[in-house]
């Protein structure tokens, strides 16, 4: 899959917003279960395990990272078939992200949100989140996965220009 693309910066009163957005001809109740259950999760990012709810830790497995790392993810949000905001701290940082989808005439819009801590690695996450986003697609159009290399490092000046 050779694709643009889409990540906007947006500066905020509180850091910088990369936002990237997908539309799916499926209802919002249909894409919101592609992002919060653990089976259809697995086809595109990874199975989780946990209780969920606001305010409680869930474990994520990172399925197309190398080492299949778990993290655990805090659910800051969850308010079914809108929004939902998860955080997360790993050896990369300190992650803090929502999707919020909305529906207009049975087309669903899924805008990632990803709340920057620094702008300074936005080549390298802008390319990745385009990456999982094709990957979600993929799965709901039962299409064959695309692959990394079409990704990065091909999008990285791409997002580094978004920094100027």
């Amino acid at each position: 899959m050779n694709r643009l693309p889409v990540g906007r910066l947006f500066r905020t009163d509180t850091g910088s917003d990369l936002v990237l957005t997908r539309t799916f001809r499926a209802p919002v109740a249909d894409v919101w279960a592609s992002v919060t259950e653990p089976e259809r999760t697995a086809r595109w990012f990874g199975p989780w395990e946990g209780d969920p709810g606001t305010g409680r830790t869930i474990r994520v497995q990172m399925a197309y990272e190398e080492g299949e790392p778990w993290c655990d993810m805090l659910i800051e949000a969850c308010e079914p078939p809108r929004r939902l905001a998860v955080a997360t701290l790993d050896e990369q940082g300190s992650w803090r992200l929502e999707m919020l989808l909305s529906e207009v005439d049975g087309v669903t819009e899924l805008r990632l949100v990803h709340h920057l801590a620094t702008e300074e690695a936005i080549g390298e996450v802008g390319p990745g989140w385009e990456y999982y986003l094709d990957l979600l697609v993929a799965a709901r159009d039962g299409a064959a996965r695309p692959g990394f290399d079409a990704y990065y490092p091909a999008m990285k000046p791409y997002y580094d220009g978004l920094r100027s």
